[in-house]
């Protein structure tokens, strides 16, 4: 027995029938307040660019988004694409599965590395020349 993915009650086919303004609704406050805004100019952009995509994967294409819209809200239509989302260095891709659904796209590219301190050695710093090789 396997199971079924359900956001809020509803299934991912479900969610992807429902109207923009029935999904907003069972939103969480950030994201619904997000969406009842309207959408930039830049996120319609990205959306239209969603849907071409899907109509070039139904041809049998292999093609990703590549997007700086971080703040766009995960829909149901975004579902198994591939988006490369720009973390502020380089685009990061991100595949889009039903669990991410209402989540943004920047909390799936982090735009901090981790510091990893080397050790100390060649080029590293005048003092750390002295430093015993033990």
């Amino acid at each position: 027995m396997s199971r079924v993915f359900t956001y809020k009650g509803y299934t991912t086919e479900e969610l992807q029938q429902l109207s923009m303004d029935d999904f907003i609704r069972i939103l969480p406050a950030r994201q619904r307040r997000s969406l009842r805004r309207g959408l930039t100019r830049q996120q319609r952009i990205f959306i239209e660019k969603l849907r071409r995509v899907k109509k070039a994967r139904e041809e049998g294409k292999e093609v990703t988004v590549k997007t700086h819209c971080r703040n766009m809200v995960i829909l149901p239509e975004m579902v198994g694409l591939t988006i490369s989302v720009h973390n502020g260095k380089e685009f990061i891709p991100v595949e889009i599965i039903p669990e991410k659904i209402g989540r943004f796209l920047g909390e799936f590219t982090l735009t901090r590395k981790r510091v990893t301190h080397g050790m100390p050695g060649i080029g590293a710093s005048r003092s750390s020349m002295y430093v015993p090789l033990k």
